[in-house]
């Protein structure tokens, strides 16, 4: 469960960051949004290694975690999210 929080999270923040930011920037808006969501990620990844998880165990979800919303939104900031 709390994987999906953190995925459902991170993709609204990525939707949120592009959308409000101005189109000239929003590659610059996705780049500052990937940074701060490694950071989050990191975070996450420190909790459950301090509740007993292995690296092993641990590390395929973070990855999902970090690159889904990251992949969104690297894929609305070079405009192939847009409608027509």
């Amino acid at each position: 469960m709390r994987t999906l929080i953190f995925l459902l999270a991170g993709l609204a923040l990525a939707f949120t960051v592009l959308r409000l930011s101005p189109p000239a920037r929003r590659r610059m808006a996705a780049g500052v949004f990937s940074l701060g969501w490694l950071g989050v990620v990191g975070w996450n990844l420190r909790t459950g290694l301090s509740h007993g998880y292995g690296l092993g165990e641990e590390l395929p979800i973070q990855a999902a975690i970090f690159l889904i919303p990251v992949g969104v939104a690297g894929w609305l900031a070079l405009g192939r999210g847009r409608a027509r």
